[in-house]
């Protein structure tokens, strides 16, 4: 099975709590210290040492991570213990960030340009991107010289080539096949 498909029932189990208890945030982080203790080679090792058992393993995993982790995160610790599903918290974190920015009405946005851009060019650009997208939009910028002039900006599916680049290879394609 897919993990994606095993994390979803305990991530939107984790956000419907989280929003129960107006404790988005909070969740956020715990589950990504919870995200980054399994991915750390120490903890890993530990975690797949066959003399513990699932609850052991759960105990060690919460214990790593000290006051980090509030009662009810212990609780889902202790949880993904007992059905051995420890592996997935760091697809349960990112399908709950998936689930908090839905529900915050956000989206992770990356725009590209072929050059830097100044404070007030970056604030117009981002302000157009809210209003196409009708949401608040969490930006990572990066540059191309490769873009030659202008942007490229991802969002999801979505794809806005502004580039000088784009243009000119939307152009080649139209000379070389003019019919479509």
């Amino acid at each position: 099975m897919e993990l994606s498909t095993l994390a979803r029932p305990y991530a939107r189990a984790v956000f419907e709590l989280a929003q129960e208890s107006r404790a988005l945030p909070a969740w956020s982080q715990m589950l990504q210290a919870l995200a980054a203790a399994v991915a750390e080679p120490g903890i890993a090792a530990l975690l797949a040492d066959p003399r513990l058992s699932r609850s052991d393993v759960g105990e060690a995993l919460a214990a790593s991570l000290g006051g980090q982790l509030d009662a009810q995160a212990r609780n889902l610790v202790r949880l993904v213990a007992t059905n051995n599903r420890v592996p997935l918290l760091p697809e349960i974190a990112r399908e709950f960030e998936a689930l908090r920015m839905a529900a915050e009405r956000r989206v992770e946005v990356g725009i590209t340009t072929a050059a830097p851009l100044d404070e007030a060019l970056r604030q117009k650009l981002v302000q157009g991107v809210r209003q196409r997208l009708a949401r608040e939009v969490d930006v990572t910028w990066n540059t191309d010289p490769a873009l030659v002039g202008g942007a490229v900006i991802r969002a999801g599916d979505l794809v806005i080539d502004g580039s000088v680049a784009g243009e000119l290879a939307h152009l080649r394609q139209a000379l070389l096949n003019p019919s479509s």
